[in-house]
């Protein structure tokens, strides 16, 4: 087998862990990597031996790092820019000559992106719409007039044209404030709002990484107006002083901000079931519920969110077009053992 490391220098990045390093070496080599490769690509990678620790090959991506540690890695081959069609399942609940409204299921990424260049929801759109998407909203996102995070199931709508694609674009930028869009969502979180039905008015900017989102103050920088209106629907093992482990709530949002419920529910202290990234305090409180609660909520897999309602005006017949999907098999598991609590 061939050195990994007997490539040209303008294949590989080497650096130094400065003084403040700390954590896994997949982590720290994705953020000093400036976005180039995903955390998930730097673990492969890592697993395949095209990384060095000290002038060691390593293959464990949760060794932790260390300041004064020199780590150098080969870097990939540049990946295809231009999505391709696969044939991978839709869950298709209208179609028309214009647009196409799906039902996303949890774990599809929906656009190609570092990391994710292949089997996203766009690869299977232009294998079922063919040539139509074509140019529509760009080349890595063709036909995508709004999203759905990786793990976060729901209706979703796609446009099949440059004028439905503008429609449906101007109807989720004004998000509802004028015309008769709609987005709603059921979530699970832990405990409950002290308030059963509530506005959260907090702005939204990037956390410390490149992914994550945080509430920020309003002067900041990078702060940018998120507004979600909740709604408690369902209690889960409620005590005689109003608390309860968990609750089922309904979200509709007023802005579209990346990871706006999962940020804003965590805010007021009931981050959602799963997430991993906003509720990570929470995790233990599993291993508090009785059985079979306990080992259903440990095994999911993701956040409980999904996107349960959207509504829109057709591009094309001025129609007002309404969509409710149920939830997914997954999460009524999980609300079917806290109901039983």
């Amino acid at each position: 087998m061939n050195d990994p490391f007997n490539q040209p220098e303008s294949a590989r990045k080497e650096l130094i862990a400065g003084d403040d390093a700390e954590g896994r070496i997949d982590a720290w080599l994705a953020a000093h990597l400036e976005g180039s490769l995903s955390r998930s690509r730097v673990k492969a990678l890592i697993e395949q031996g095209a990384v060095t620790l000290n002038g060691n090959p390593t293959t464990e991506p949760k060794r932790k790092i260390h300041p004064g540690d020199r780590l150098a890695i080969v870097m990939p081959e540049p990946e295809d820019p231009e999505p391709k069609g696969e044939d991978i399942p839709l869950d298709v609940v209208y179609e028309d000559k214009d647009l196409i409204v799906i039902v996303k299921p949890p774990g599809l990424v929906v656009h190609p992106a570092a990391g994710n260049w292949t089997g996203t929801l766009v690869n299977a759109l232009i294998h079922h719409c063919g040539d139509s998407l074509s140019g529509i909203g760009g080349v890595k996102r063709p036909g995508i007039v709004h999203r759905l995070d990786k793990d976060t199931s729901g209706v979703m709508v796609v446009a099949k044209n440059d004028l439905s694609h503008r429609r449906l674009a101007d109807q989720f930028a004004d998000h509802g404030r004028t015309g008769p869009l709609e987005r709603a969502y059921q979530a699970i979180v832990w405990g409950r709002p002290r308030s059963l039905h509530g506005t959260i008015d907090a702005p939204l900017g990037r956390a410390g990484d490149r992914t994550k989102r945080a509430v920020k103050r309003e002067e900041s920088d990078d702060a940018r107006e998120a507004i979600t209106h909740y709604e408690v629907l369902e209690r889960y093992g409620e005590k005689p002083d109003a608390t309860c482990i968990a609750s089922l709530v309904e979200c509709r949002l007023e802005t579209g901000r990346t990871h706006q419920i999962r940020v804003h529910m965590a805010h007021i202290g009931h981050p959602l079931v799963g997430d991993v990234d906003y509720g990570a305090a929470f995790r233990t409180k599993a291993n508090l519920l009785p059985e079979p609660a306990r080992t259903i909520v440990n095994r999911f897999p993701r956040q409980a969110l999904h996107a349960y309602l959207l509504q829109f005006e057709h591009p094309s017949t001025g129609e007002v077009m309404r969509f409710e999907v149920p939830l997914p098999k997954d999460m009524v598991r999980v609300i079917e053992a806290l109901r039983a609590i």
